[in-house]
């Protein structure tokens, strides 16, 4: 039986790489990308990684770099980010007859099967994708998912792999060589918890986790573990996702730029959240027959007392219309709102998801008014999704959102708007 041969596919530093695409001048310079707020550091430049910077460090305290070091800083643009990674994304299915794509910057190949050399194959489409779209990627191939995100590993770290690494076409003594140098915790889905618990056990690195006995991790540990010692074997015990399995609740959460006390500025915010958590329930093809709101301060501040409460409210009927959503949690926002607080946050929670033609109608009129609620929703994505998300919206989304989260380093979304494109100017 043929074995497998998979690829683990990422853009290297990708929030980072996306702004360099269109600010060259940023090549070989720390550059950091910050949160929600710009509370944050969530993505790093290698330079910004030399400096000491970690992961998740506050902003406040790298600061001064800017101007010691000349660090580079940007808000989160999203919008730019997605662009480039359905760019990105694209590119990559040339490669391969099937593609799972697993996260904004990272995506599987299913390689089985092709006749050709496949550390040139993975050289061919980094030059691809770099050339084409601006990007620096990495390369990892395994016979396996989780081999084949422990090869990236190596590509990424080690640069004597020239960014291609494949565990397949190696020896078993070499394989065996690379997996006894990195430590367990290395090994996609081994937390820092979990390492513990592996180290108490002796079990230090790769190579340890692939020779211990299965039975004996699934008894001491879990099947889920199990599997990945089958995995690192080589023998592939998770298939390949065509399309990514539709969520089973959808999030919509965000940090406010200042204090929130007035109602109306909450139920502004809400219903943003809230239009956007819908937005995303009907692009999956559901429904959904309960939501949660909530609400709180911040749990920082000493000077003020913390107040934080969230509700949730079951559906009669499930539904995808952002307007009966958005009128059921502002229900809720008002059972849980107390006057007299600095509230720093607010969020949404849309729960019990189903598929939508899973749903009974109980009448003739529900059937009409539920076929013009949908009509009227699909036309508003339609035109938003041409015109920009927010087109149209709800007017409770407000207008001068005073309570919007600060981006005050935000850069142009360069390849989606058009006031945004660069202009050349020849002489």
């Amino acid at each position: 039986m043929r074995k497998r041969i998979l690829a683990l596919v990422d853009g290297n530093n990708f929030y980072v790489s996306c702004e360099r695409v269109f600010n060259p001048r940023l090549e070989g310079q720390p550059v950091v990308v910050l949160s929600n707020n710009d509370g944050c550091a969530i993505a790093r430049s290698q330079e910004a990684k030399a400096l000491g910077i970690a992961m998740g460090q506050p902003w406040f305290q790298i600061r001064h770099m800017e101007r010691k070091y000349g660090l580079t800083a940007f808000s989160s643009n999203y919008a730019l980010y997605a662009d480039m990674s359905n760019r990105m994304m694209s590119i990559l299915s040339q490669f391969a007859p099937a593609q799972e794509v697993y996260s904004i910057d990272e995506c599987f190949l299913d390689l089985t099967g092709l006749n050709v050399d496949l550390t040139a194959h993975g050289h061919a489409l980094r030059d691809r994708v770099k050339q084409w779209i601006g990007i620096p990627t990495c390369v990892g191939i395994g016979h396996s998912k989780t081999q084949a995100k422990l090869a990236n590993h190596i590509a990424k770290k080690r640069p004597e792999w020239n960014g291609v690494c494949d565990l397949s076409s190696l020896p078993e003594s070499t394989v065996n060589e690379l997996m006894a140098s990195i430590d367990v915790g290395e090994v996609w889905g081994v937390g820092q918890k979990l390492t513990e618990r592996l180290n108490a056990l002796g079990i230090q690195t790769v190579l340890d986790l692939k020779r211990a006995d299965p039975k004996v991790i699934q008894r001491r540990f879990s099947v889920v573990l199990e599997r990945t010692v089958w995995e690192l074997r080589g023998i592939a015990c998770l298939r390949l996702e065509d399309v990514s399995p539709p969520r089973q609740q959808i999030i919509s959460s965000r940090s406010f730029g200042r204090p929130v006390t007035e109602l109306n500025e909450l139920k502004e915010a809400v219903t943003a959240y809230m239009s956007r958590a819908a937005e995303k329930l009907r692009r999956q093809g559901s429904i959904a027959q309960a939501l949660h709101v909530h609400i709180r301060t911040s749990p920082f501040r000493e000077d003020r007392p913390y107040y934080g409460k969230g509700l949730t409210i079951p559906l009669i009927t499930p539904t995808d219309d952002t307007r009966k959503l958005v009128k059921a949690a502002l229900k809720g926002l008002e059972a849980i709102y107390q006057p007299g607080h600095d509230y720093q946050k607010a969020g949404v929670v849309l729960m019990d998801i189903q598929p939508k033609d899973s749903g009974q109608i109980t009448d003739m009129i529900t059937a009409l008014e539920d076929d013009k609620a949908t009509r009227v929703m699909q036309m508003m994505d339609a035109i938003n999704a041409r015109m920009g998300k927010t087109t149209i919206r709800l007017a409770g989304e407000g207008v001068e959102k005073a309570w919007a989260m600060r981006r005050g380093r935000v850069s142009a979304v360069s390849s989606t708007r058009i006031d945004d494109v660069a202009e050349v100017c020849a002489r």
